[in-house]
């Protein structure tokens, strides 16, 4: 007779199932995640499941006791290993499996894990997520008797990453893959590109002995950018934790933000589907809403979380879709979900077909004043109440613009501010721009004093902690 399992509520997250291991993430939820999902998988008629894992020291435990759980509601099981996040959709798509599962921390400290899943196509978040916790606790489980096998998709992987590249000039390209997930395809990526390649950390190591594997984080990029300096190298691209998020440097070493390649992108993409939905999330820079709409292509703002942004681009049928924190999506010859060493082949072809240096490309958008994405403490319970009364008291003003698909977005004559509650943690996220730096600093103070207003705790701006 099978048990109920109830997990820690903290775990079930709006995007993916995510906890501290040995305290609130352990084998035995991994395994009843198995169950748990494996059930929703049968009773929508599935059969067979992809499985991967990435470079944490914690993930082979939790894939062993997830594929456990899986076979035993009846599922078989594709076990392709240690490997990037998109390299299990990759398989789970090449194979038409019914679903897929990826352990992975992604960009988070050490002593975090996680799982993501697909269930055919889709991406599984919200009240899906959910649903696995109901079904635990009422140990409502499919019957029956599954297998498990290996699978080698890592050669069929990197030559599908490669099938786009269509470039006319060698480039000297750095890489870094942050002791991440993704080290071992880079490597195999890298010498089959033409060009010349210079890749650091590709040793994956869960401890992440060099720097914390988020390229969207200025400090992480440091090395990245000396390499590029000391070896005159034409770009520099780093990933996150299981590379599905990327981060560029130019040749002169300045970070090239992930909106900007959204829109650097957008002018390749626009050329082969003019008028084409391009999708940005709130995050982003007007800058880039208005690129995308100079190069031929319709903007569209839309909610920050990568499986939002994928379930948008289906909606739609848009060909390309990005965040301001690297999830970038190319629906345009490839799946359509979020997959950073796509993404740095997809630039480097670019480049190379397009002449001239990466920081043209940068150079292309008008100079504006920004904040970093600022994050800071709030109570649970306040953090989207908060959000409700800013809304209310921004729509009664005169002469702002508001956007409140995703917490409030305020347009002024200065530029733009955000404030936003994340959905993973109990932080409250802001973010400004604006044509000049005092009116930087006028958005800065409107955030402040709204903040106030509700009794709310104020962000520092001058000690963002980052993240996602």
């Amino acid at each position: 007779m099978s048990t109920a399992y109830r997990f820690d509520p903290t775990i079930l997250r709006e995007y993916d199932i995510r906890g501290i291991v040995g305290k609130t993430l352990n084998p035995s939820d991994a395994e009843a995640v198995g169950k748990g999902f494996g059930t929703m998988v049968r009773r929508r008629g599935g059969k067979r499941v992809c499985v991967g894992y990435d470079g944490r020291l914690s993930s082979p435990a939790l894939e062993e006791a997830l594929v456990a759980g899986l076979t035993s509601v009846g599922l078989d099981v594709d076990r392709i290993g240690l490997g990037p996040t998109p390299m299990l959709y990759f398989a789970a798509r090449d194979s038409e499996a019914d679903a897929g599962i990826m352990i992975t921390g992604s960009h988070n400290p050490p002593e975090y894990n996680g799982i993501k899943m697909m269930l055919g196509k889709e991406a599984v978040w919200g009240k899906t997520i959910q649903e696995i916790g109901v079904i635990t606790a009422a140990a409502d489980y499919a019957t029956g008797t599954g297998s498990s096998r290996k699978v080698d998709v890592r050669e069929a992987y990197v030559e599908r990453l490669l099938r786009d590249y269509d470039g006319t000039r060698d480039l000297k390209v750095a890489w870094d893959a942050g002791n991440g997930s993704g080290g071992e395809i880079l490597e195999m990526l890298v010498k089959k590109l033409p060009g010349t390649h210079v890749v650091i950390y590709s040793d994956i190591d869960g401890t992440f002995p060099n720097h914390h594997p988020d390229p969207t984080i200025e400090s992480n990029m440091a090395d990245l950018k000396k390499v590029v300096l000391e070896q005159g190298c034409d770009l520099g691209i780093g990933f996150d934790g299981d590379a599905d998020r990327i981060g560029c440097v130019d040749e002169t070493g300045t970070m090239i933000w992930g909106d900007q390649l959204v829109a650097i992108y957008a002018s390749d993409v626009c050329a082969t589907h003019p008028g084409a939905i391009i999708i940005g999330d709130v995050k982003c820079s007007v800058t880039m809403f208005d690129e995308i709409k100079r190069v031929g292509g319709t903007p569209l703002m839309w909610k920050t979380g990568h499986s939002l942004a994928k379930a948008k681009m289906a909606e739609t049928g848009s060909p390309l879709a990005g965040e301001m924190s690297g999830h970038i999506f190319f629906g345009d010859k490839f799946y359509g979900h979020d997959d950073a060493l796509y993404c740095g082949v997809r630039l480097v072809s670019l480049l190379s077909r397009q002449g001239g240096k990466a920081s043209d490309l940068r150079k292309r958008f008008p100079e504006v004043f920004n904040t970093p994405e600022v994050r800071f403490q709030i109570d649970e319970s306040r953090k989207f109440p908060v959000i409700d009364e800013i809304v209310a008291r921004c729509k009664a003003l005169k002469d702002v613009e508001i956007v409140d698909i995703d917490g409030v977005r305020v347009t002024t004559a200065d530029g733009w501010w955000l404030l936003r509650a994340s959905n993973t943690q109990d932080v409250l996220v802001t973010r400004a721009e604006a044509r000049s730096p005092a009116g930087l600093e006028r958005l800065k103070a409107m955030v402040i004093d709204q903040l106030k207003i509700s009794g709310a705790p104020v962000p520092d701006f001058n000690n963002p902690s980052g993240g996602h």
